[in-house]
């Protein structure tokens, strides 16, 4: 188990592992992690289809029903399909997040991958995304897939969380530093 999987735990890392162990033994492992990444969008689009997921007022038999009917919408099929009704019929659909987040680590260590999450003030062009790969490509001696997402009040810099290691050069963090400094100080 590499150091990227260690934010998903419990039930969501073994339901993971299911999943990929079942895709991998179809051979369906890039088609299974498509379908997820479709998936994943559906819920962060919307907030009805999350609150479905996490709200423990729906019972199995309407999450199962719901989730049908959204995979059918979505033309997700197959082996996701399946997992994602089973999920809700044992009552872990709220975990479902953390389950796909998982799949996506397994995946990626497959491939020799790692998942480097990248927190920047503004959106990064593709030579910046490029040139960040190659020196975290450089430093951990694995691929690296980048996630990034964009936060103004970091100001300047990034955060790169790769694992369990993480790298803060915001400046944000830098004022902040610096202000906890001069407190002393004075």
């Amino acid at each position: 188990m590499t150091d990227n999987q260690s934010h998903v735990s419990g039930v969501a890392r073994r339901y993971a592992f299911a999943l990929f162990d079942l895709a991998k033994d179809q051979k369906a492992v890039e088609a299974t992690e498509a379908e997820i990444v479709a998936l994943e969008k559906l819920l962060s689009d919307s907030e009805d289809l999350m609150r479905l997921v996490k709200s423990p007022a729906f019972s199995a038999e309407e999450q199962i029903r719901a989730m049908g009917a959204v995979l059918e919408k979505a033309k997700i099929g197959g082996l996701t399909a399946n997992f994602v009704r089973l999920v809700a019929h044992n009552r872990r659909l709220f975990v479902l997040p953390d389950m796909l987040r998982g799949f996506h680590e397994l995946a990626a260590a497959a491939r020799g991958e790692v998942t480097a999450d990248v927190v920047s003030a503004t959106e990064l062009g593709d030579a910046n995304v490029d040139a960040l790969k190659a020196a975290l490509k450089k430093a951990m001696g694995k691929d690296v897939k980048i996630n990034a997402t964009v936060d103004p009040e970091l100001i300047g810099g990034l955060i790169v969380k790769v694992g369990s290691r993480m790298i803060d050069t915001s400046l944000r963090t830098r004022l902040n530093s610096l202000k906890i400094a001069m407190k002393e100080v004075g």
